[in-house]
């Protein structure tokens, strides 16, 4: 497993928003260049929402598969409930 690479390319704590780009690691798969996050949170009914884009910048002419593109969300989802399920069972980390 190679070492993730990240470049920050906003955070707005006042709107609760981020944007970064992983630019190197082994998601890229040999075929990206990057792939870029955009994730929002929003207070809602007394709870919150979380919305996140997703963006492939393939090298050159390479072109995604359907497959590959849903096992890459497939792992940011998994990812992403093993931090919601840290944050739940620890209200204190970021209250």
């Amino acid at each position: 497993m190679t070492c993730l690479k990240h470049k920050i390319d906003l955070l707005d704590v006042e709107n609760y928003e981020c944007k970064y780009t992983l630019i190197e690691g082994d998601a890229l798969s040999g075929k990206l260049e990057s792939l870029s996050y955009e994730v929002k949170f929003e207070t809602i009914d007394g709870g919150s929402k979380v919305t996140s884009t997703s963006y492939y910048h393939a090298k050159g002419d390479i072109e995604l598969t359907e497959e590959e593109m849903a096992g890459g969300k497939d792992k940011a989802m998994g990812m992403f409930k093993v931090v919601e399920e840290y944050l739940i069972a620890n209200p204190n980390i970021y209250a």
